[in-house]
């Protein structure tokens, strides 16, 4: 009998992940089925105990459940506790373990598929939610020059940054909080959006001059070019949607869960293929 894993969010039916990985068992001879759970916002643990009694080995987790997974995890990756949020669950032994494994995907795909390493680049992020968390600790090892962090709530921002301190000895230039109209005259190598902005079809209030020639602009939200890769690409740079960080990140689910690392890069292109078709 194939071992079960899952996807779980609300909403759940507009992800990839079982496309993901069945093609990763496909790929990888490992027997499992992959689904999506459909979990009511007041049930979660509910939900995630249930699959597991019913014999379910794993689940990745979405929107918007990362904290609740946190806190029915018993024990914590490194990535999972800096992040204060968990994307992926294993049940193995009678225990809970969490993991976080955005940051990871993040920046797989910005090295090994789109050609631009962090290290030494002037980095700006937008956001400072659950997104910005699970990102900061891997995108900061990476060796940024420098890390800034803008959010309309400058608050939020002070807080992500100060819940990183330990990690800013990586960035030469250091990482600090700014609200937009702080950015006025400063340019990136690197645009992260890991704001909802996308999803809601609004555009964060960024400068025209905010990004450095060859600059790249990456958008968390995969499968639609949003107001703010149109907005770069207008002012010169480079813009990427997070596909390649969702194929990433469920790669390293699944080596996670089954001790084998899948190849990603035919994943990816496969479902590039299929979103322009």
């Amino acid at each position: 009998m194939p071992d079960q894993y899952a996807v779980i969010g609300n909403p759940v039916e507009h992800s990839l992940s079982p496309a993901i990985h069945a093609e990763f068992a496909r790929a990888t001879g490992q027997d499992i089925t992959y689904e999506r759970i459909l979990a009511p916002l007041a049930e979660f643990r509910e939900t995630a105990l249930r699959y597991r009694e019913a014999g379910g080995k794993g689940l990745n987790i979405t929107l918007p459940f990362k904290q609740e997974a946190w806190r029915l995890a018993e024990s914590h990756c490194a990535q999972a506790r800096e992040a204060g949020a968990v994307n992926t669950l294993k049940f193995e032994n009678g225990s809970i373990s969490g993991y976080n494994t955005d940051g990871i995907g993040l920046t797989r795909d910005l090295k090994d598929h789109l050609n631009c390493p962090v290290r030494g680049r002037r980095v700006l992020l937008m956001g400072a939610g659950g997104a910005s968390y699970g990102v900061m600790g891997p995108l900061l090892r990476e060796l940024p020059q420098q890390v800034v962090v803008a959010n309309r709530t400058l608050d939020k921002a002070v807080a992500l940054v100060a819940h990183f301190e330990a990690l800013q000895k990586f960035a030469a230039l250091g990482v600090n909080a700014r609200p937009y109209a702080a950015l006025a005259g400063a340019r990136f190598d690197v645009v992260i959006n890991a704001t909802s902005a996308g999803l809601a079809d609004v555009m964060p209030p960024l400068p025209r001059d905010i990004f450095a020639p060859g600059s790249l602009a990456y958008e968390m939200v995969y499968g639609r070019r949003t107001l703010f890769m149109e907005f770069a690409v207008a002012c010169g740079a480079t813009a990427a949607d997070g596909l390649g960080m969702l194929v990433e990140q469920a790669a390293e689910s699944f080596f996670i869960w089954r001790g084998v690392r899948p190849q990603t890069t035919r994943v990816i292109r496969a479902l590039r293929r299929k979103a322009e078709s």
